[in-house]
């Protein structure tokens, strides 16, 4: 199972990426788990200063855009 986290403070950005990553990980046929992560510090942790983020397994694959779900899908693939 991938752990997949949306990094970022629930902006409109945050809220698209968490969108395109559904949409992706879905059209994989992937088994996934998907976790918010709003906190700055949490954010900051991972060692991105842009939000929004998206991190697989603890890496960050994406930090300060949305890309579509197509671009995704070849990230999660």
């Amino acid at each position: 199972m991938k752990k997949i986290q949306i990094l970022g403070t629930g902006c409109a950005k945050c809220e698209k990426l968490a969108e395109n990553t559904r949409q992706a990980a879905d059209a994989l046929g992937l088994d996934y788990e998907m976790e918010k992560v709003t906190g700055l510090n949490e954010i900051m942790a991972f060692g991105i200063m842009t939000t929004p983020g998206l991190a697989v397994n603890g890496k960050v694959l994406v930090a300060g855009k949305v890309p579509s779900s197509a671009d995704i899908e070849k990230l999660l693939g």
